[in-house]
């Protein structure tokens, strides 16, 4: 499986975002060296879609098949494109604090400590529906991990549309989020400008 080894910090410096977007909560004390150029159009729409794909951590083909999907959907491409990535088994996993980073959040669906409706799911691009019930496997619950991600991701705001009881590590989609409720940084316009050329 390719795998983007590139160091997060230096990542999002070149894509000029927050590293609190990923989860990580650290600063780079260097700055961007970079000629004052102007950037083209293709390139702001390029570094719009490079954006999404590593805050969501995926790679160009999953990413182009999502964009497809999306397009068949009704409403709006660019926020459908928003939602399908939001709507992700780890980034739902994520957002309901079961993980500090998207990262981690992959690595625990892989590592089949997820159930969804009470069936165990190792797939972190399993898109979660309005009314699934997720939480960790039981005899995961007790673990150490579990007890430090708690709390480092207690103070963290879960969206409208998921609901959480953290000390039973269960949560349930009540609704799919609008794109309005998804605080990513990226303009999905110059994305759909781009794949529609």
């Amino acid at each position: 499986m390719a795998v983007n080894r590139v160091p997060v910090l230096k990542r999002c410096r070149s894509l000029g975002m927050d590293p609190i977007y990923l989860g990580i909560n650290k600063k780079s004390k260097r700055q961007l060296k970079r000629a004052n150029r102007k950037m083209s159009e293709y390139g702001l729409q390029l570094r719009e879609k490079q954006k999404a794909k590593f805050i969501y951590g995926v790679l160009e083909k999953p990413f182009r098949n999502y964009y497809a999907k999306a397009k068949q959907m009704d409403g709006m491409t660019g926020a459908n494109l928003m939602i399908l990535l939001e709507t992700r088994l780890d980034n739902t996993m994520f957002r309901m604090g079961f993980a500090r980073t998207r990262k981690e959040a992959r690595q625990i669906v892989d590592h089949k400590h997820v159930l969804v409706n009470g069936k165990q799911v190792n797939i972190p691009s399993y898109l979660v529906k309005a009314g699934d019930t997720i939480e960790i496997k039981e005899k995961h619950k007790g673990s150490q991990r579990y007890k430090d991600i708690l709390e480092v991701t207690g103070g963290h705001m879960v969206p409208d549309w998921l609901e959480v009881d953290a000390e039973n590590l269960k949560g349930t989609v009540k609704e799919l989020p609008s794109r309005d409720a998804i605080d990513v940084p990226v303009d999905e316009v110059f994305i759909v400008e781009l794949y529609s050329k």
